[in-house]
């Protein structure tokens, strides 16, 4: 019987996560039954979303249990098969988590071609976080040319495909990321016209100074003050995609401060403001195809450029997701799991 290390939910955490939130077992892997796979992991993805499925608060998703292996994206080697649709030696794309092997499956994996593209950008600009901006820019954002957009958390895998697909679709793209490297990086690798540093005192004149004319699309991923300094600044007919809040997903209980919901409807109500939350499987059965094509042809064509942030080993998973919730991370996080 194969065996898998794995790393498990220990506690839930109460603020920021923490290395004690987590535990390292080894366990043994039930025999192969008929239509399932026995996969080694390559790469794990790291992604904020993960914060919220550590906690038992009500969301889209139900939450890792404790003593559960912690969920996640992964590029997998087949290396035993009870399936047609898979032999020993294909790698493939699943959701194996935080493990070394796995049991899945055939029907729930995606096979990979390793000519395309490097297998690790199934969990990144050709994955579930490309797709997400691809989804969500298209769909909700509906960007036209001559606009104006702006994206925080932009080095980042979804913040810096929302950007250069804006920019293929003739959009202004402002980013915002923290540091001067990350500054440097919207600029010179992915082509953002405007970079801003939010840590910077006087962040909210630099971004007004930048949008002129307003901002016409504003891709929410970190909410907090940035948002603070946005929604001031948004046209009448903006479009708010909301696809996360990495600022606020370690706090707990109510947000400290005055209540500006009021403000906010407000605001709505008198821009005429789209504002929507989603989760890109909302439109997977609508895009996906689209997606795979369109991106693929662009990174071929160097119109999209992507970063990875390499991890070696699966021992330091906590530690390299920790580091992205504090924004330590510098593009795509994949924990290098095996050769």
């Amino acid at each position: 019987m194969a065996k898998s290390t794995r790393i498990v939910l220990a506690s839930r955490p109460e603020g920021a996560p923490t290395p004690a939130n987590f535990r390292t077992e080894t366990a043994e892997l039930p025999p192969l039954e008929e239509g399932q796979v026995l996969l080694r992991t390559l790469y794990l993805s790291l992604d904020p979303y993960m914060r919220g499925r550590m906690s038992d608060a009500k969301s889209y998703a139900e939450p890792v249990g404790i003593g559960e292996v912690m969920v996640g994206g992964t590029v997998s080697e087949v290396v035993d098969a009870r399936a047609a649709s898979l032999t020993k030696g294909d790698v493939v794309v699943g959701y194996s988590g935080w493990q070394t092997y796995a049991v899945a499956a055939a029907s729930g994996l995606r096979k990979l071609d390793a000519d395309q593209a490097p297998v690790s950008t199934a969990l990144g600009v050709l994955g579930m976080p490309g797709f997400t901006a691809y989804s969500g820019l298209l769909k909700i954002g509906q960007p036209r040319a001559g606009e104006t957009l702006v994206v925080a958390a932009a080095t980042g895998p979804v913040g810096s495909a929302v950007g250069q697909i804006a920019k293929i679709k003739g959009v202004r793209a402002v980013g915002i990321a923290g540091g001067p490297a990350k500054r440097a990086a919207l600029l010179d690798d992915f082509g953002f016209d405007v970079a801003l540093d939010h840590r910077a005192p006087d962040f909210a004149d630099q971004l007004k100074a930048a949008v002129p004319d307003g901002i016409d699309i504003y891709f929410e991923n970190v909410a907090g003050p940035v948002a603070d300094a946005v929604y001031p600044l948004l046209n009448t007919f903006a479009r708010v995609p909301v696809c996360g809040q990495i600022a606020l997903y370690n706090s707990s209980g109510a947000t400290e401060g005055p209540d500006r919901l009021p403000d906010f409807y407000r605001r709505i109500l008198t821009k005429s403001l789209t504002v929507r939350g989603f989760i890109q499987t909302e439109f997977v059965r609508e895009l996906y195809p689209d997606f795979l094509r369109e991106m693929a042809g662009w990174i071929a064509e160097g119109r999209v450029n992507y970063l990875e942030d390499v991890t070696e080993g699966l021992e330091h998973a906590p530690e390299a997701f920790i580091g992205m919730l504090e924004g330590r991370n510098f593009g795509k996080v994949v924990v290098k799991v095996a050769d």
